[in-house]
């Protein structure tokens, strides 16, 4: 009796590390390493919960991304301090790499709204 518990729980584990090592796989797949350099322009990632309020933006049509934000430095391994506006001096300027995603186009190349006839 001892014996064929001992063979099932011994089954069991098998399962349970096959199982894992396929789910690592698949997401290390889609893992990719996130790194910044300083003076370079990030958006901020708003909190996703419901009925939180943070960046003065709320409700289901809010932006997911504010920005964009330059880095001021990188403070330990894996996180970045912004340089934010003065509306935005309630909010600790350090933020974590999953917070934040690259800007693509810098804002100086961006053309004024009043420039554009429509």
């Amino acid at each position: 009796m001892f014996v064929e518990a001992a063979e099932n729980v011994a089954k069991a584990r098998e399962n349970l590390r096959v199982a894992q090592s396929h789910q690592k796989s698949y997401a290390d797949k889609c893992r990719k390493e996130l790194t910044f350099d300083e003076r370079e322009y990030v958006y901020l990632k708003v909190s996703p919960l419901r009925g939180t309020k943070r960046f003065h933006t709320r409700g289901k049509l809010a932006p997911r991304y504010i920005g964009p934000f330059r880095i001021k430095q990188k403070v330990g391994d894996f996180a970045y301090e912004l340089e934010l506006p003065e509306h935005l001096s309630g909010v600790h300027p350090v933020f974590h790499v999953s917070q934040l995603h690259k800007c693509l186009r810098l804002p100086e190349e961006q053309i004024s709204l009043e420039a554009v006839d429509l």
